[in-house]
């Protein structure tokens, strides 16, 4: 497959960019991919791109200079690692890094997963009441903005959906008192 961009080498990348506008795939050769997300390692005796070249050039976005202290690098205080450590290998240290490197995680999870909140996974058989209770959570999460947004009538079906499924939780923990 030929590069969209150059028309003339040999495509080895594919990025997919959703934003505003929807959905666009681009397959891009070497070249065209270093000038369109400038994530190549400069020097590098492999032409190949590889994934860990991509995620270094997403970590090392301008949301990082624009959340740490001018001339202060942030280090954790827990196992000493620094966002700049982070960027290079593009894995976190400990658990406390989170915290530390808050500012500049956030956007980036959210560039990267679309939100950066992580619900995981909910099992078929044993998930029920995990589910109804993440939908509870965000219907109240929707019952807030429509309050804020003055938008009473949706805040009213909200709070009347959140009432009902608060009542099948009930019902649910009523029911398995009862079987065993």
């Amino acid at each position: 497959m030929l590069c969209d961009d150059c028309g003339r080498n040999e495509a080895v990348v594919h990025i997919v960019q959703i934003g505003p506008n929807g959905r666009v795939e681009k397959n891009l050769c070497e070249t065209c991919a270093a000038r369109y997300g400038q994530f190549m390692v400069s020097g590098r005796q492999n032409k190949d791109v590889s994934m860990d070249d991509f995620l270094k050039g997403i970590f090392s976005s301008n949301t990082r200079r624009a959340a740490a202290p001018a001339g202060k690098e942030l280090t954790c205080p827990n196992c000493g690692m620094s966002y700049k450590d982070f960027e290079q290998t593009g894995k976190i240290g400990c658990s406390v890094c989170y915290e530390t490197f808050r500012g500049q995680l956030e956007p980036l999870l959210r560039r990267i997963h679309g939100s950066n909140v992580h619900r995981g996974k909910i099992p078929r058989r044993s998930g029920g009441k995990l589910a109804l209770k993440q939908t509870i959570e965000t219907l109240r999460a929707k019952l807030r903005e429509s309050i804020e947004q003055e938008a009473y009538e949706k805040a009213a079906q909200y709070r009347d959906r959140i009432r009902e499924l608060e009542g099948q939780m009930q019902q649910e923990k009523g029911g398995e008192g009862d079987v065993r």
